[in-house]
C-alpha cells in the first residue's frame, strides 16, 4: 500500500483533494488498532466513534491535545497532530456509519438503567441514546464499560472533563444509577 501510495503521489497521480483525502484515510488507519475498522470499537474499553458528530470529535480531540480533558493515552497521540488534521480526521470519522454494538445485562439492571436515564440523561442524549443533541454523542450500543470510566472521570475532583453539564448530570445521580444508566444505555441498537 505504501508503495501505490508512493508511486502515485511521485507520478502526480494524487494533487490536492484527492492527496489531502488519501493522507486523512492513512491516518485515519492508525486509529484500527484502538477503535476498530471504521471506528467500530471491538474492545469494551474503547469507544466507538465512527459516526460520532463531527464537532463533538474535533472537541474532544482539542480538549485532549491541549490539556482541557482528561485522558491515558490520548492526549499524547493526539499532541502531534496538527488542529488541520485533527478536523479532518473528524469530519472522516464523522461520515463513517454508527454501528451499535448492543451488549447483554440483566432485565433488573435495564429496568433500573432505564428508569435513571429517563431522569438524568433525557435531555442531551435521547430516552435510548439515539437520539442526541447537536454535538452530543450516540450512546446507543456503545460499550457500557467504556462509559462507566468516562463517568468516574467526571467524579473525580482531580481529573479535568470540560463539559459542565455532564458534570453535573453525573453529580446529581447516584453512582449505581449511573452504571444501571450506562448498560441501559450500551444494551440499546438502532
Amino acid at each position: 500500500m505504501r508503495n501505490v501510495l508512493m508511486t502515485a503521489i511521485l507520478t502526480g497521480a494524487l494533487s490536492g483533494p484527492a492527496l489531502a483525502q488519501t493522507n486523512i484515510e492513512t491516518l485515519a488507519r492508525t486509529c484500527n488498532g484502538c477503535h476498530g475498522l471504521g471506528g467500530v470499537s471491538v474492545g469494551s474499553s474503547m469507544p466507538s466513534i465512527g459516526g460520532l458528530p463531527r464537532a463533538y470529535l474535533a472537541r474532544v480531540m482539542k480538549e485532549w491535545k491541549y490539556g482541557q480533558r482528561a485522558a491515558v493515552t490520548m492526549n499524547r497521540i493526539v499532541r502531534g497532530f496538527s488542529d488541520d488534521e485533527i478536523d479532518a480526521l473528524a469530519t472522516w470519522f464523522a461520515a463513517q456509519p454508527w454501528t451499535p454494538v448492543p451488549q447483554q445485562a440483566p432485565a433488573e439492571l435495564l429496568a433500573l438503567g432505564k428508569r435513571a436515564v429517563w431522569t438524568t440523561c433525557t435531555d442531551c442524549h435521547g430516552m435510548t441514546g439515539g437520539d442526541p443533541d447537536r454535538d452530543a454523542p450516540p450512546l446507543d450500543g456503545q460499550w457500557s464499560k467504556y462509559m462507566e470510566l468516562e463517568l468516574e472521570k467526571y467524579r473525580s475532583p482531580d481529573l479535568a472533563m470540560p463539559h459542565r453539564q455532564m458534570g453535573k448530570a453525573v453529580d446529581e445521580v447516584k453512582p449505581e444509577d449511573a452504571s444501571a444508566a450506562v448498560h441501559w444505555f450500551g444494551a440499546q441498537k438502532r
